[in-house]
């Protein structure tokens, strides 16, 4: 069993998914900002690797992207990360990416490098099943999850070829558009959860928009099975770029704020 599907098995509460993107806003302190968020009880943590043009992604995720490119940021400084995150914690780890980082690297070497510095799931958000053919058979070849989204627009159809090809969890998209801190949860993303269900049993976890504990709590109560915020964490390290230390604790209140939530949310 791998560590992503023992957050779901062994857990009695539903996962917190902290999201920050690798290398933002340098290696040391993205090194500190992943201890931060496991500090606070992050179960799943998801690197997003920075890519020039993150077509799903929000200003705030935008930024810090920029930020990393900046920094010097690159594939093999994203695995170096990974594995001096790997020297004191279990965490499971996915990456959050885009095609052509994956495609310009070498699908089979992309995969065999994230294995070998620990990465457990992988998510390549431009990515359509139709074509993942070769990286769902290099995730496979590497104990690799495959993770996928699936957003409002998506046909049950799609669905079904969708949740056949994924491991570990699926990703659900909560609102239309790209990511960032939206005011409350959509009723289109509680009818996404409803209709998904009805296709697998693979995790259901929910992001985009995703931001505070009242949203957190709808969501599980709704049926999902894992939280993922994002914007809402690389917005705190946004305004503590210039005090590390304050951004440590406010990550760490943050996450501990939102996990109670939802296991507070959660029915014994």
């Amino acid at each position: 069993m791998g560590r992503i599907e023992k957050v779901f098995a062994e857990g009695k509460n539903p996962a917190f998914i902290g999201f920050t993107v690798a290398g933002d806003p340098d290696k040391t302190t993205c090194i500190r900002i992943a201890r931060a968020l496991i500090a606070g009880g992050t179960d799943i943590l998801e690197l997003g690797i920075p890519f020039s043009d993150p077509v799903a992604d929000g200003p705030a995720i935008q930024k810090a992207d920029e930020r990393a490119l900046g920094a010097g940021t690159t594939p093999s400084s994203v695995f170096e990360i990974v594995r001096e995150i790997r020297k004191e914690s279990d965490v499971p780890i996915v990456f959050l990416t885009y095609y052509n980082i994956v495609y310009r690297r070498g699908i089979d070497r992309f995969y065999r490098e994230a294995h070998d510095a620990g990465v457990d799931g992988i998510l390549i958000a431009d990515m359509p099943v139709e074509e993942s053919g070769e990286a769902c058979n290099a995730a496979q070849r590497y104990c690799i999850d495959p993770v996928f989204l699936i957003s409002q627009t998506t046909s049950d159809t799609r669905i079904g070829t969708i949740a056949a090809e994924a491991r570990g969890y699926l990703y659900l998209v909560a609102v239309l558009g790209v990511t960032g801190v939206r005011n409350q949860v959509s009723e289109g993303a509680i009818d996404l959860l409803e209709r998904v269900r009805r296709h697998t049993s693979l995790p259901l976890a929910i992001g985009f928009g995703i931001s505070t504990p009242l949203q957190a709590q709808t969501c599980i109560r709704a049926g999902a099975d894992g939280i993922i915020v994002g914007s809402a964490l690389v917005e705190i390290v946004e305004r503590n770029l210039n005090n590390p230390a304050a951004m440590e604790q406010e990550l760490k209140d943050y996450v501990s704020a939102m996990k109670n939530a939802i296991v507070m949310s959660h029915p014994v």
